[in-house]
């Protein structure tokens, strides 16, 4: 049976949550992993996210029993607490620039939560962390493990992972610091970008890169359910995500065969390659080495500038200027959400 995920709720309603569907039995539910996983995402003062600071105490209502997974359906919510939402009343007819406000209205004939951007919110991935959380468990005890960083804001780049070397313990590293890089230099650097695009109104994007240790060879199929392809479903799924590529990805157009193919050899007698340009992937499936991927994240949408739009309402031309708690940069909370997609990905192509 394949495992499945649903999140539920909006932005400023009374709880998000999520039900996960075909999680293995028996796994223990070690609720200190996951609530550290949701205090990386959490909005942190210091100006470089939201000031929107919510709980997120998870309540789990199935799918748990003693401990540990029961293998029925596991249903968790978290409660939303620090909501404003007089500040979206006076322009909940104005489509905001990059949003999901149009999208949503023409999807849903006008009837979708506008509060926060309702269902469309960054606010869900509180729940998609707690979901991927558990899956990290899951997958902790078949031996694989899930890290990511912040690999670029702006113009300002941390170091890349290694793709053949990567070790796990470099992911718990990063883990246990408040801003997800692996160079505290370039972190530092980054931090001030962000902080620049605040005091500009403005907002700023860059790249999360994501690492997958552990996963054996012959994980993926050659079809849709293509092991990239598992996962880029899951990753297009989270709130301003633009792009996703494997390995070199878009490098591989300006290069040649014989600059970029992955040589073959043995070591203590398992086949590995010497390069790992391919992100670990070669024909939808798994070859055994780290899955490398990196994702483009957009700068946030919400910017206190003003920008011309159109009233869904008179259908006129009218010019917005947003206020309210917003991120200067998503960067600073998504390499834990991008994690929490992947390990679902891969626990998914595992089972």
């Amino acid at each position: 049976m394949q495992l499945r995920y649903s999140i539920f709720g909006e932005s400023h309603g009374p709880a998000i949550g999520v039900v996960v569907e075909n999680l293995p039995a028996g796994t223990a539910v070690d609720m200190g992993f996951i609530s550290r996983d949701l205090d990386r995402r959490r909005a942190k003062k210091g100006g470089l996210s939201t000031t929107r600071l919510e709980r997120d105490a998870p309540e789990i209502l199935s799918g748990v029993f003693e401990g540990k997974t029961t293998g029925t359906p596991l249903c968790a919510i978290i409660r939303n607490g620090d909501t404003r939402s007089a500040d979206y009343e006076r322009t909940k007819d104005l489509a905001r620039p990059s949003h999901a406000d149009f999208t949503g209205f023409v999807r849903y004939g006008g009837h979708n939560d506008y509060r926060g951007g309702g269902h469309f919110s960054g606010r869900l991935t509180a729940a998609l962390t707690f979901a991927g959380a558990v899956a990290k468990l899951c997958l902790r005890e078949r031996g694989v493990a899930v890290g990511a960083h912040i690999l670029q804001i702006g113009p300002e780049r941390d170091v890349p992972f290694d793709p053949v070397n990567l070790q796990p313990a470099l992911f718990e590293e990063i883990a246990a610091k408040s801003f997800s890089v692996i160079d505290d230099a370039a972190g530092e650097r980054m931090q001030a970008v962000i902080q620049a695009a605040r005091m500009d109104v403005t907002s700023v994007g860059g790249l999360i890169q994501c690492g997958i240790t552990g996963l054996p060879a012959g994980v993926g199929a050659p079809d849709r359910d293509s092991l990239e392809g598992v996962i880029a479903k899951n990753i297009f799924a989270v709130p301003a995500v633009k792009g996703i590529e494997f390995g070199l990805g878009f490098q591989f157009a300006s290069a040649y065969g014989h600059e970029v193919n992955d040589e073959m050899t043995l070591k203590d007698g398992s086949v590995v390659t010497k390069t790992n340009r391919n992100g670990g992937i070669l024909g939808g499936i798994s070859n055994g080495m780290p899955i490398i991927f990196q994702t483009v994240i957009k700068p946030t949408a919400s910017i206190s500038r003003p920008q011309q739009t159109v009233n869904l309402s008179s259908m006129a031309e009218e010019t917005l200027e947003i206020h309210g708690r917003h991120d200067p940069c998503i960067l600073s909370r998504a390499s834990v959400v991008i994690e929490a997609a992947a390990a679902l990905s891969v626990l998914e192509a595992l089972l």
